[in-house]
């Protein structure tokens, strides 16, 4: 390796310890983090609502069993969103 390759591995290193440190400051971090993390959460239930109110319309008769199953499965797909988010920002 010569001189350079060295520099260049320790530039790098340096950046990436600083990528992993890097942390959101103050509030404005705060509602970035906590507003992103509603939008992970909230979205998959949004989606299951319309989508569930939208498959009850179809159906004979008056149901709310579609739109009910989806919302909770919205709940279920936006939590393991919010997981997988913040396991993700940790490291």
């Amino acid at each position: 390796m010569t001189q350079d390759d060295d520099r260049l591995r320790h530039a790098l290193a340096r950046q990436l310890r600083q990528l992993r440190d890097a942390r959101p400051a103050g509030l404005l971090g705060l509602l970035v983090i906590g507003g992103t993390a509603g939008l992970l959460l909230v979205g998959p239930v949004i989606a299951g609502a319309y989508l569930g109110h939208w498959l009850d319309e179809q159906a004979a008769g008056y149901s709310v069993r579609w739109t009910v199953n989806l919302i909770l499965l919205g709940l279920l797909v936006g939590a393991v969103n919010v997981v997988l988010f913040f396991r993700s920002h940790d490291r």
